[in-house]
């Protein structure tokens, strides 16, 4: 929570916050912003920093009550408190002696413009602002700016202060003049940063720009603040938010900024059953199969789709196992499960005894007895597997898991505690098993998370359909017993660094397991038009900001026609959200055929039985953008399966003039994601990939510098949670070896 020490009326809509923030008043540079989210149902929303006092600990964000959390946050008052606050994000204006700067400022602009203009003249430069806006009531800041600023000029529309007319009008007139400037910074509405920066460029003024687009977390894992760039798309929140304002897209940064404005109104899910193929699951006999809803009654609802065995049942699947001498499954097994001892207790009705084994190696039991791909892990080892259908193994493990949590079974263990201190970035699956190891040996750990909720992609990525919040929340609970220690909105490399933490703050090691979070995206046309989202955004507005409830501050476009791209278990994710969102048609488009499709095939099943339609071998070659600006359709392009490339899957190659029209009015990109590249820009002399991903070291993950370890995606680029939690359990004893702790 973050006490708002000040709030100050500067028009009938506009109000300056002076927040309590130490850590961001600290590290936050002119150009930066911060991302807040008002109340436990409200929306995540970027505002940019006014001023801040690092010795006094506190920042100011000037607002105006436009949209629904900005109305909300104007009933806030002095001492009320904000459920979140996360910075200081974006990287600081560049700042020099550049001469002579002009810094143009249009409505509410003046407030993100003022840090900038105040250290341009810190820098040693004369300093010339102009301040428009529609009248004298929206003007803001004008004798702040004069307190230090060399010449301050004003334009109102209507002429009730200043001259009448427009900031470009002031700067047309300078020139005339034969005044000269060296750069030019313009904040403010995209339509005014367009036509002044226009006239400066003309003019031979370098002129930057910041924008401040549709974001939800500031960190680049939504992709939603995405902008082209020189033709290149880049995210305003990692790469910006200042940028050359001749090489913005202006036309498709206008169009975007749209996306709100009309969103779809709220409907019932009511999608229909088509009649299409749906691929069976192999069933020989023996094996019990977990009992799930029925598609046509699930589909409208957020409740989990698979039910878990009873004790009857589970003792009875245990009862398959045949205790084998040699048994391979627990080789399947990343993070290393004692397989045959937990079943061999289900068998004797022992489940707490059960849960015990499966805790020494794996915090996450019932997040891993649900998402976790088995069938191509453990069971695909087991040897009864050979012949017919191996022990359901992550069906018994779910169920153990799950039969703890109904029981209450008594506390948990007390484990000794150290000195020792580590960090841990990043609370998904990587980060969390970390920090449960470590914590068993003694460790007092500190999981440092960027959203406001701890869980990572388990929370944001996964619907609750398939992995309730409540269930990750449980088991984050027991982690906290045990001393786990959890502080969120902190993002590593901004609000403070991994040298800070082992330099400042007293720790002995760091572990990254921060994922790989930021999305990509098909290089076709269209791409950047409304109604076009990442899997991550998407899921995101739906998962962690609960947009699918009819009183959420989160917006979300809900569609009637949602197509998506991708064949994995993200894109299976997203369809089925779609579906409950409302669509009444749901299309997964995936350029290979079923055998190549890497989503679990219990998804796949799933996703069909209610309904979604699956377009593969084919595509997508344009998104059809209409002439609102907002997504129409999407031309694909039917292909054929030729030689394998290096996945060893079999190359998709289009088949010539076969080009067709999916129609949809929402398209999500489900194609996979790559490192986010705050920490490694951030953390010098860290090593790291092509990919952007940070080198580390099998079996242990140490890294190119001493008392820092990497595990998970960031280190693998996307792979699955018990991978993830693999690695994290080897940096974890890599980490107790090196400090001589085991």
């Amino acid at each position: 929570m973050v006490q708002i020490l000040k709030k100050e009326q500067l028009s009938p809509t506009i109000f300056r916050l002076r927040l309590k923030a130490e850590k961001i008043a600290k590290k936050c540079k002119a150009g930066q912003f911060i991302i807040i989210r008002i109340s436990a149902d409200g929306e995540r929303i970027p505002l940019t920093i006014a001023d801040s006092n690092a010795q006094e600990g506190w920042i100011e964000i000037i607002v105006q009550a436009v949209g629904k959390s900005t109305k909300k946050l104007m009933e806030f008052t002095e001492n009320d408190k904000i459920n979140d606050l996360a910075g200081p994000l974006g990287n600081p204006t560049h700042v020099e002696n550049f001469g002579r700067v002009l810094c143009v400022a249009g409505g509410l602009g003046a407030a993100p413009l003022f840090p900038i203009a105040k250290a341009m003249k810190n820098a040693g430069n004369e300093v010339v602002v102009i301040i428009g806006a529609r009248n004298s009531d929206l003007l803001i800041l004008e004798n702040d700016y004069r307190e230090f600023c060399d010449e301050v000029f004003i334009a109102t529309d209507d002429g009730s202060a200043g001259i009448k007319g427009f900031g470009a009008d002031i700067i047309q007139k300078l020139l005339d003049d034969g005044q000269k400037f060296d750069c030019s910074v313009v904040v403010g509405p995209p339509i005014m940063m367009k036509i002044t920066s226009k006239l400066t460029i003309a003019n031979g003024i370098k002129t930057y720009v910041s924008l401040n687009p549709i974001m939800i977390d500031g960190t680049g894992m939504c992709g939603g603040c995405r902008v082209s760039i020189d033709g290149h798309t880049k995210f305003a929140c990692v790469d910006g938010p200042e940028f050359d304002a001749s090489l913005v897209n202006w036309d498709e940064l206008l169009n975007r900024l749209g996306s709100y404005a009309k969103v779809v109104e709220k409907s019932e899910a009511h999608a229909c059953l088509l009649e299409k193929k749906v691929v069976p699951i192999k069933k020989t006999g023996g094996r019990i199969e977990m009992r799930c809803r029925d598609a046509n009654e699930r589909r409208r609802d957020w409740n989990e789709v698979n039910l878990g065995f009873s004790e009857e049942e589970a003792i009875k699947e245990a009862q398959r196992c045949i205790e084998c001498k040699n048994p391979r499954c627990v080789e399947g097994c990343p993070v290393s499960i004692n397989i045959p001892d937990f079943i061999r207790l289900v068998k004797r009705g022992e489940f707490a005894e059960a849960l015990a084994v499966i805790k020494k190696t794996n915090a996450l039991p019932a997040v891993c007895g649900r998402v976790c791909p088995q069938e191509t892990q453990c069971e695909v080892l087991c040897v009864l597997g050979k012949k017919g259908e191996p022990v359901a193994i992550g069906a018994l493990e779910r169920f153990v898991a799950d039969w703890n949590s109904e029981n209450k079974t008594p506390n948990l263990p007390v484990y000794p505690k150290t000195s020792v201190r580590v960090a841990v970035i990043g609370s998904g699956p990587a980060g969390l098993s970390t920090a449960g190891y470590l914590a068993k040996h003694g460790v007092e750990v500190v999981v440092f998370e960027a959203l406001h909720e701890v869980g990572g992609v388990l929370i944001y990525g996964i619907p609750e359909f398939r992995l309730p919040n409540a269930v990750v929340k449980a088991e984050i609970d027991e982690l906290k017993q045990i001393g786990v220690k959890f502080e969120t909105n902190f993002v590593v490399g901004k609000t403070a660094t991994i040298d800070d933490l082992l330099e400042k703050d007293g720790f002995s090691a760091a572990f990254i397991g921060s994922g790989a979070g930021l999305p990509k995206f098909p290089k076709i046309k269209g791409i950047n038009a409304n109604g076009v989202y990442s899997a991550n955004e998407y899921l995101t507005r739906v998962n962690l900001m609960h947009a699918w409830k009819a009183d959420s501050n989160t917006p979300i476009i809900r569609g009637k026609k949602a197509a998506v791209l991708g064949g994995g278990n993200v894109a299976m994710d997203a369809v089925r959200v779609a579906l409950r969102l409302g669509a009444d048609e749901a299309h997964i488009i995936y350029r290979r055929s079923f055998d190549e499709m890497p989503a679990r095939l219990e998804e796949i099943h799933h996703a069909q039985e209610e309904g979604v339609i699956f377009d593969i071998l084919c595509d997508p070659k344009e998104i059809i953008v209409g002439d609102d600006g907002f997504v129409s359709g999407v031309k694909c392009i039917k292909c054929e399966l030729g030689e394998p490339d290096e996945s060893g899957r079999r190359r998709s190659v289009e088949i010539p003039d076969s080009e067709f029209i999916i129609e949809c009015d929402v398209f999500i990109a489900a194609i996979g994601t790559s490192p986010n590249p705050i920490i490694a820009k951030t953390t010098e002399n860290l090593d790291t990939g092509k990919h952007g991903t940070i080198n580390a070291a099998e079996g242990g993950g140490r890294t190119s510098r001493p008392k820092i370890y990497a595990g998970g995606d960031i280190v693998t680029g996307a792979a699955t949670v018990i991978m993830a939690m693999g690695a994290g359990i080897d940096a974890a004893k890599a980490i107790l070896s090196d400090l001589g702790l085991e």
